[in-house]
């Protein structure tokens, strides 16, 4: 499986960006897709994660009410909706894919459970 992350870019405070996750190889609908961000210096923190049917979402509580994530299973994408952004939301953001074992949902907000990962994509939220 292989994921590729776009669609970040230079946005002023209180815009919007949409982040795209493209998905390909065998296997993918069934992965659990999460959005994972790091700014410089630091480790890489969890943002938002969908489940392969995209009925179970969570986030994190730095970007609950402001942030989407959804899928759309017909493109192989997932996409991070990412509105009322802040200049503290600047980071570059990955995709990751994990399958569901026992052991994900203990650790889904952690890296160590994902086996597929973006690129990633810089975000820059200027003031």
């Amino acid at each position: 499986v292989q994921l590729q992350a776009s669609g970040g870019g230079l946005v002023q405070a209180g815009g919007s960006l949409r982040l795209s996750c493209a998905a390909s190889g065998r296997a993918n609908s069934r992965l659990y897709i999460s959005w994972f961000r790091r700014s410089s210096g630091r480790q890489r923190d969890f943002v938002a994660r969908i489940s392969y049917r995209g009925g179970d979402t969570k986030y994190a509580d730095s970007v609950k009410g402001r942030f989407t994530i959804s899928r759309d299973d017909s493109m192989n994408a997932v996409y991070l909706q990412m509105n009322s952004l802040k200049p503290e939301d600047t980071a570059v953001y990955f995709c990751a894919g994990a399958r569901p074992t026992p052991d994900y949902f203990s650790y889904y907000r952690t890296e160590a459970p994902y086996d597929y990962w973006g690129q990633g994509t810089l975000v820059t939220v200027s003031s």
